[in-house]
């Protein structure tokens, strides 16, 4: 991939995984709920479907945005900076308060996946911008 690529690149991927794990729970919300939440937390009531296809559908809107805009090195920057507290929360609802089941840590992986592309397209945008 071309230096010029690696910033779009990254930013597709990015995208990807909002719109992989978003699609899926804004498509199969009890699906995600039964693979995703322990037992102890569990609720297939409507509103649980609700909320967590809710979530999928924000989720989509913004790997559909970020698929529609051209990210600064800036913009990789604040989006690696902004996924942190997702780590916080990753950790609480895994090992502290036993929401999430392994299969719910898809969710850290894909944190994790996308703040590394955010970081290689914010290197990669950097020296773009820095070229002019």
């Amino acid at each position: 991939m071309t230096a010029r690529r690696i910033p779009s690149g990254a930013q597709l991927l990015i995208a990807a995984v909002f719109l992989l794990l978003g699609g899926w729970a804004l498509l199969a919300p009890g699906h995600v709920i039964a693979l995703t939440i322990t037992e102890a937390y569990r609720d297939d009531g409507f509103f649980a479907r609700f909320a967590v296809a809710c979530f999928g559908a924000q989720a989509v809107l913004f790997g559909l945005m970020a698929l529609a805009v051209r990210w600064s090195a800036r913009g990789f920057l604040v989006f690696a900076v902004l996924l942190l507290p997702f780590f916080v929360f990753n950790y609480w609802f895994h090992y502290e308060v036993r929401v999430l089941t392994s299969i719910g840590m898809l969710d850290f992986a894909g944190n994790v996946t996308m703040l590394v592309l955010a970081l290689v397209g914010w290197r990669a945008a950097a020296r773009a911008e820095a070229r002019g």
